[in-house]
């Protein structure tokens, strides 16, 4: 757990491979979005919800996006800072927006333009104002417990809140559960894939790697039923926003990795960081589309039902 430095060549790197890896979640995210949506509300949260999706070749086809994006980021991790590379995948909004538009058929106005643009630009803002540096590989096991404890707890009451609420405002808290989880399987990665120098079985004989595995598949249902209301917009922003926030959070207080804290840097953070929480009210705001959209939908497989049975 010794102090880690990067060289410039490892950061830019990691960089474009974080970039890389955004532009995957985003493809492969759209994919599933587009099987999900098919499925009941009610389906989203159920044990069988996974095996339902895993049997639509749309949905397999998403799960090999996501699958690469995440071996991508691995490598970005592997390579830099958490506080670094995390922010970096916030831009897959960027990418999904349009993909949405094309595959999905959605709707995506002046609102969630606006809404992605100021998450975005405002995590990314972040990023350059705070220049992390320093930095360790591990944290002991009982850090490790107390935040696990701590994010766990508040995705439970974020997918309590969700639970019954409209398509946007559901989209937006579960894909905030969701990315508050993936922070964790970030950090988690990242210990994972720093043990990978001293061989396999470095890897496979520590608890992180069996830590990720159990935290990972939680957070993929949460992002499912994310996904399954239907607003691609907030489910995506919430997602990676949260996911970006609490790598970085766990990047300063269990990596040690430090940013910069002069009262400008101080103010600044502050201001753009608030351009990215207003970004999500907005996004979150847009559910009233959504709602209609999911609406629309499930009338459409109620007429379908009929004409079968009739």
């Amino acid at each position: 757990m010794e102090p880690n430095e990067y060289t410039t060549e490892q950061i830019m790197l990691s960089l474009l491979l974080a970039l890389l890896a955004a532009l995957f979640f985003a493809v492969g995210l759209v994919f599933q979005q587009k099987s999900a949506m098919e499925e009941s509300g009610d389906e989203a949260l159920k044990a069988g919800f996974l095996l339902t999706l895993v049997r639509k070749p749309v949905w397999l086809v998403g799960l090999l996006g996501t699958g690469l994006a995440y071996a991508v980021q691995a490598a970005a991790l592997g390579l830099g800072r958490l506080v670094v590379v995390q922010p970096i995948l916030v831009t897959s909004v960027v990418f999904a927006l349009p993909l949405g538009v094309k595959f999905t058929g959605q709707h995506v106005g002046r609102r969630e333009i606006l809404g992605a643009i100021a998450v975005t630009g405002g995590i990314a803002a972040f990023l350059v104002i705070s220049d992390p540096s320093g930095g360790r590989d591990d944290a002991p096991f009982h850090q490790w417990l107390i935040m696990g404890g701590v994010l766990a707890g508040v995705a439970a009451v974020l997918v309590l809140v969700g639970m019954g609420r409209r398509a946007g405002l559901k989209a937006a808290l579960f894909g905030t559960a969701a990315g508050v989880l993936f922070g964790l399987v970030a950090a988690l990665t990242k210990a994972t894939v720093d043990r990978l120098d001293g061989g396999l079985g470095a890897v496979f004989t520590d608890w992180h790697v069996y830590a990720l595995i159990a935290v990972s598949v939680v957070a993929f249902a949460l992002l499912q039923a994310s996904l399954q209301a239907g607003a691609l917009a907030p489910a995506i922003a919430t997602l990676m926003a949260f996911e970006t926030i609490v790598g970085g959070a766990i990047g300063i207080l269990l990596f040690k990795e430090q940013v910069r804290h002069t009262p400008v840097r101080i103010i600044g953070s502050v201001i753009v960081l608030a351009i990215a929480l207003a970004g999500l009210v907005l996004l979150a705001g847009s559910e009233a589309k959504a709602e209609r959209e999911a609406k629309a939908r499930v009338e459409a497989q109620a007429r379908d039902q009929a004409v079968e049975l009739a």
